[in-house]
């Protein structure tokens, strides 16, 4: 058996080993896409095949749809040609459940992949057709949020972004650079409008598209290759919208599981893929059951029934504090706690982390009693269901193979939204008081013990990448495992840092606290747990 539009005709054979395939007329779905497409999407990549793509397949399958979507890829051109190509752009969805069962359904919504290449008439001509179309109603993007940048740290353009605004949209490469050669097209065959929106899981994302297309608008608009009314026409958010959402589903690298359990079962070539770009890519995409996209309500063209599909579809400030309420109480905030000390005491999975009673007292303190007083409530979701799912099902999934290690990566930058949020909160309210937190000075208290790389047992550690790490080091030099007398001269220097913090933890009344649990966890071997097990029962 086989993915591919053969599979439509044998139905039997697939139902027979539990995969569910899309009831719907796919041949008259792919006609109706290439004679008045509605939607492109930017972004070939798991996350719009295991979750953006299965939205238009269930309002297909109701029959508010008729017409599919359009893939384009802007980075990975192999992605078109191993994964999409092969398999006529369907994709076999495993949903994992943290049972170990598995949920198979073929997606069939993608009415065509394509590649974003300047440099391909075929493909490119294709995608401009169907720019020029008044059907055209949406485009969205996954092409994560360095996609977007079109400058360095040192607020300089890039080389290549560089070479795009001189070089004018005929030969575009960025992404921001090809969707706005697109744009332009649109605006000379007539200046339809259209909802452009970006569902990269980046805060504000919406802002930071529009920013992109402007800029290299404006770009072109100066060197002479697009007419001055071109720029106007991208920020005239009548015309072109940028609506900001937020999205969540967990959608990791291809497990080898799920690929041997498709063998198994008698579907061919399901072995995943490395590209030439180093994509790990499978034509199955496995992925837990919860998923959440809040997405504003701005769409100039009209758009599909994204509610009927399971879209929260709100206002900008609605989005804000959905964003808000995950980043900084109900998810982040426990996956950095659960990063560092997973990290310290020889954890290499989240899933695992979730067995120990310590680790699961740490988060459930940090989410439904610290951070549930001031969480942000959007009104559209319960903070203390979403809190409840992630605790009680997405974080202990073992399918889900998310390693501490990884999400250590870049600590610094999260830590200010993700704790020091919630700190400014009890600081402005006069009915909380700061003292009463344990469980966020402990994450950071755990997260300044990961820095001097030692582990709980006293053996050296690697440590995740980080931009600030070599001058953390420099002021963490002095304190050493085994040497609680290390701390003699504490750490105010360090903790009165608002960059970091996102406040000045000194001045919070903070500072001593976080100070002693880390002079209890250098003691020795078997501090680190010491410390945690002591501060929970005493919490509890």
């Amino acid at each position: 058996m086989k993915l591919n539009r053969s599979c439509l005709k044998n139905r039997e054979a697939f139902e027979q080993i539990s995969v569910k395939l899309p009831e719907y007329d796919w041949d008259r779905m792919v006609q109706a896409t290439e004679e008045a497409p509605r939607w492109i999407h930017f972004g070939a990549g798991n996350i719009f095949r295991g979750f953006i793509a299965e939205l238009q397949q269930r309002l297909l399958e109701e029959g508010l749809e008729e017409t599919g979507i359009i893939a384009a890829d802007t980075f990975d051109f192999d992605i078109i040609d191993k994964i999409y190509h092969p398999y006529d752009n369907m994709t076999m969805m495993v949903r994992l459940k943290p049972d170990g069962t598995m949920e198979r359904e073929v997606i069939a919504s993608i009415a065509k992949g394509v590649k974003a290449d300047t440099k391909n008439s075929e493909d490119f001509g294709y995608l401009v057709k169907a720019f020029e179309k008044p059907s055209l109603q949406m485009v969205s993007f996954t092409i994560t949020e360095k996609g977007y940048a079109l400058t360095d740290f040192k607020g300089e353009f890039f080389p290549f972004v560089k070479k795009d605004m001189e070089e004018g949209p005929e030969k575009a490469s960025h992404a921001m650079s090809v969707v706005t050669a697109l744009l332009l097209k649109r605006y000379q065959a007539g200046g339809y409008p259209l909802a452009l929106v970006s569902m990269d899981n980046c805060s504000h994302n919406g802002e930071k598209l529009k920013s992109s297309v402007v800029t290299i608008a404006e770009a072109w608009v100066k060197a002479g290759f697009a007419p001055t009314e071109f720029k106007a026409w991208a920020e005239d958010e009548s015309k072109v919208s940028y609506p900001w959402s937020m999205i969540d589903k967990i959608t990791p690298r291809p497990a080898e599981v799920v690929e041997k359990a498709l063998k198994a079962d008698g579907i061919e070539d399901m072995a995943p893929v490395i590209t030439s770009k180093n994509t790990y890519i499978a034509p199955f995409v496995n992925a837990e059951v919860p998923q959440y996209l809040v997405v504003e309500d701005r769409f100039p063209a009209g758009r599909p029934a994204l509610e009927k599909a399971g879209v929260y579809m709100t206002d900008r400030d609605t989005v804000n504090k959905t964003e808000r309420m995950k980043v900084t109480t109900c998810l982040n905030p426990l996956h950095t706690a659960l990063a560092v000390y997973g990290c310290l005491l020889g954890y290499n999975s989240i899933a695992a982390e979730m067995k120990d009673e310590d680790l699961k007292a740490l988060v459930e303190r940090i989410g439904y009693v610290e951070g549930m007083p001031v969480v942000t409530n959007p009104g559209i979701l319960k903070p203390v269901d979403f809190l409840k799912e992630v605790i009680e099902y997405r974080l202990p999934n073992p399918f889900i193979p998310d390693t501490p290690q990884r999400i250590a990566t870049d600590t610094s930058q999260k830590i200010p939204i993700r704790f020091g949020e919630t700190i400014k909160a009890y600081m402005e309210d006069e009915t909380l008081n700061v003292d009463d937190l344990t469980a966020i000075p402990l994450a950071i208290a755990g997260w300044l013990r990961y820095l001097l790389e030692v582990d709980d047992e006293g053996n050296t550690m690697e440590i995740s990448s980080d931009p600030m790490l070599p001058e953390l080091k420099e002021q963490l030099k002095d304190i050493k495992f085994g040497e609680p007398d290390s701390m003699k001269d504490g750490l105010q220097g360090v903790l009165s840092n608002p960059v970091l913090f996102g406040t000045d933890l000194v001045n919070a009344g903070l500072s001593d606290k976080i100070e002693t649990m880390l002079h209890k966890m250098i003691a020795g071997p078997g501090a680190v747990r010491r410390t945690l097990h002591e501060y929970l029962e005493s919490s509890h």
